[in-house]
């Protein structure tokens, strides 16, 4: 691992820690040649299964696109990003670990599943844009049809 400050190649753990309920390590290191100390994490990566999309057409899974959609979202709310970032390594597991095809409908329910666990505004903006909402109306029948329903 390079040093941040100096470029130098020659840097040393000074302390690891396992984080995120055992799917991150967090290392503390320290440059051997000017002594600057910075924090490295380590994560398991799940980008080895494709999603299949409303068009039959497949995609390899992206993080970032997934990421990207649900900070739009949660813009302006006060929501901590590690609680975002730890629902979507939670979900990610979830898909991996049933197949190594999931559809994109799949990931938008569980998604929309989790915001409404954290942030009832962020889960309605999520919807909003899946379900192309044009007029108030719509966002009152989503929400009146949806109070009381589960995955």
């Amino acid at each position: 691992m390079y040093c941040l400050k100096c470029k130098n190649p020659d840097t040393k753990v000074i302390d690891s820690r396992v984080t995120d309920d055992g799917k991150a390590i967090r290392r503390r290191r320290e440059c051997e040649k000017c002594k600057s100390r910075f924090t490295t994490f380590e994560k398991m990566e799940f980008t080895n299964f494709l999603v299949v999309k409303s068009d039959w057409s497949k995609e390899l899974y992206d993080r970032e696109k997934v990421k990207k959609s649900i900070y739009l979202t949660c813009n302006k709310r006060d929501i901590n990003p590690d609680v975002i970032d730890s629902m979507i390594t939670d979900l990610e597991s979830e898909w991996w670990g049933n197949k190594k095809l999931v559809t994109s409908k799949r990931i938008w329910k569980d998604i929309l599943y989790e915001l409404r666990k954290i942030d009832k505004v962020a889960y309605i903006r999520y919807a909003s844009v899946y379900h192309n909402f044009e007029t108030p109306e719509d966002f009152i029948d989503f929400i009146k049809q949806n109070e009381n329903t589960s995955r």
